[in-house]
């Protein structure tokens, strides 16, 4: 957890909620209206079937000889119609989500690779910054070893022994 809050980036993150907020003033503009305006005129075009179906209703009230038919045939259109709709709605909901899935997806993934660069490019300047690190701390302990003559002596037989132990 420390490591996700030290690896945090404002920029990166403030990017992310921008693009987020991007993608939705998008499928707002584009997406919503377009969905919302053909489903209204489509279920403007149903009533308006259905007020025509009505007025053939009420002219086959005066056909007595083929009411029964005609009404017959105008309730099969209207549900035929009204099947269409529903199934015209629900594929145009169903489009307009699997499109905004599919965009939303692409978004997490383009910030996971981004996050991934971040990632990999922290850790290779800790390694560089530890290499550093270490070879100052090593000079530090050589300069300080060898500084004294005594020292350095005691050092020289300590590897001429070690080179005699390992012949």
């Amino acid at each position: 957890m420390e490591k996700l809050i030290n690896d945090f980036s404002f920029g990166l993150f403030i990017w992310q909620i921008i693009l987020f907020l991007l993608l939705l003033f998008l499928l707002r503009k584009f997406a919503w209206k377009p969905i919302l305006k053909a489903v209204e005129d489509r279920e403007t075009g149903i009533k308006e079937a259905l007020d025509s179906a009505e007025k053939a209703k009420l002219e086959m009230a005066n056909l007595q000889a083929d009411n029964e038919k005609l009404l017959q045939e105008a309730r099969a259109e209207r549900d035929t119609m009204l099947k269409e709709a529903r199934e015209m709605k629900a594929k145009m909901i169903a489009d307009a989500k699997e499109e905004a899935q599919a965009e939303a997806n692409k978004t997490i993934a383009n910030a996971q690779t981004a996050i991934e660069g971040e990632k990999k490019a922290a850790i290779a300047e800790l390694k560089e910054t530890v290499a550093n690190l270490s070879v100052e701390i090593a000079e530090k302990v050589v300069k300080s070893e060898l500084s004294n003559k005594d020292k350095q002596l005691e050092l020289v037989d300590s590897m001429l022994k070690d080179a005699n132990l390992n012949n």
